[in-house]
């Protein structure tokens, strides 16, 4: 072969090595062309300045280029947008982190029973005080069990995992009290603060001090009452949410004593003829029974309990 074919055959060579060069180096890393935004499906890849192939067209009538095309596992550059199905991704995590707060937006309410000092000042417990339908004692100094351990520190234990629990829920609490050191407030007022607190649904937490036989929760629900008129039914579906939930994730029984399935209606209590917002009351057992105040005295039957009324308050706002 001559110098002068040689030379020749070499310069005819090399557009076509420069163009095959030209779109390696797109495949691989976008050359500064594509600014690092993936090619899409059936899109041509054409060198700047570079003519289109006149190849064969493709089955959807698109002139396939005369390069190498990119291949299918070919990535993207690093600073690819985010693709449609990240965004999807994106959308759904945020999803699941709703659904992780089912409470998100809500009040609850919750009145923990008496208070750890109502007992030394009895003049200020026993003024009276309207209950919406009669004058009542402003408060009292509840029950206790055989060994000593009050009503008003079971209620505010629940209380407080219950606030916990509730919190991590996304709801906002109001409470009554906020520690097991004072005297009141009075029952009255307690309704005045969840009222006024605008609660969506709201729960007063006892123990009862019932006949040493008896055993079991009750759930006390209001009756109509005035104040309380456009909360009636509401409160009561709030209280067969209450039972199902203690029935089906407590060892405690229905009540033995008093009401009838563990539901029992009363009128001559100012939490219930005063309330604005759906509630009940609980009885979460009876101290004075000796196998009622094993389980109420523990600290994981009081967890238990609470994690059965957020399941409660939850089932009820969610219908």
């Amino acid at each position: 072969m001559t110098d002068r074919w040689r030379r020749l055959r070499v310069s005819h060579a090399r557009p076509a090595l420069a163009a095959a060069a030209v779109t390696a180096c797109l495949v691989a890393s976008g050359c500064g062309v594509s600014a690092g935004r993936p090619v899409a499906a059936g899109t041509r890849t054409v060198a700047l300045g570079a003519k289109p192939s006149a190849g064969p067209q493709s089955s959807s009538g698109a002139r396939s280029s005369a390069g190498p095309q990119p291949s299918a596992g070919a990535q993207p550059a690093a600073t690819a947008r985010p693709s449609r199905a990240a965004k999807v991704k994106g959308t759904a995590a945020g999803a699941s982190g709703s659904a992780a707060e089912p409470l998100a937006g809500k009040i609850i309410g919750i009145d923990p029973g008496h208070n750890g000092r109502n007992g030394t000042d009895p003049s200020y417990l026993n003024h009276l005080v309207w209950n919406g339908r009669a004058w009542e004692a402003c408060d009292t100094t509840g029950t206790e069990t055989d060994g000593g351990y009050t009503e008003s520190r079971f209620n505010w234990r629940v209380a407080r995992f219950l606030r916990a629990d509730l919190r991590r829920d996304g709801a906002r609490v109001v409470m009554t009290r906020t520690n097991n050191r004072g005297v009141g407030p009075c029952v009255n007022r307690r309704a005045r603060i969840i009222n006024r607190g605008h609660a969506n649904v709201a729960v007063d937490i006892h123990g009862d001090g019932g006949p040493a036989s008896g055993r079991g929760f009750a759930i006390l629900e209001p009756v109509r009452d005035g104040p309380n008129d456009k909360v009636i039914s509401s409160s009561g579906r709030l209280g067969r949410d209450v039972r199902r939930a203690f029935l089906h994730r407590t060892s405690m029984p229905e009540s033995t004593y008093d009401g009838v399935h563990g539901i029992a209606h009363r009128d001559d209590l100012a939490g219930l003829n005063l309330t604005r917002v759906p509630k009940v009351l609980i009885e979460c057992g009876n101290m004075r029974n000796a196998t009622d105040a094993r389980l109420l005295t523990s600290a994981g039957f009081q967890r238990r309990i609470a994690r059965v009324l957020r399941a409660a308050i939850i089932r009820f706002l969610r219908r």
